[in-house]
């Protein structure tokens, strides 16, 4: 399951790490697997509450260390991957639409397409020829 929210550009991301989780009911979410920026106590037990594993890599200034399965953060690299794939779409990278329905709209068919080009290619095998 995926969840968005469209945000000022200049806006960070983590104020809006648990809002994120607001539309998904116990048992719903396998797993959230986020990085640094996301640590906090609120999102983790937000997690706990979901009955998701989570996997967020600790912040390198916490005072305590938290654990994390550094196998299933590994993961991820296919959002990350996605995401660069995402702004490889000229209309997204500069925002051609105004309105954020709009824009939103085309994010989610852009995100269509990529999935169902990756379903389409054989396991191993790059999305693009690579030169």
């Amino acid at each position: 399951m995926v969840n968005f929210r469209l945000t000022a550009g200049q806006r960070g991301d983590a104020p809006l790490g648990n809002t994120l989780l607001d539309d998904f009911a116990p048992g719903e979410v396998g797993a959230i697997i986020a990085d640094a920026t996301y640590d906090s106590d609120a999102i983790r037990q937000r997690g706990r509450r979901l009955k998701a594993k989570v996997c967020i890599r600790p912040n390198p200034t916490r005072k305590t260390k938290k654990r994390y399965n550094k196998q299933t953060y590994k993961r991820s690299t296919l959002i990350e991957r996605f995401f660069g794939r995402l702004k490889r779409c000229r209309r997204i990278a500069t925002r051609y639409e105004k309105k954020a329905a709009n824009f939103a709209g085309v994010i989610w068919l852009a995100a269509l397409v990529i999935d169902m080009i990756s379903m389409s290619v054989p396991p191993g095998r790059p999305l693009r020829n690579s030169k």
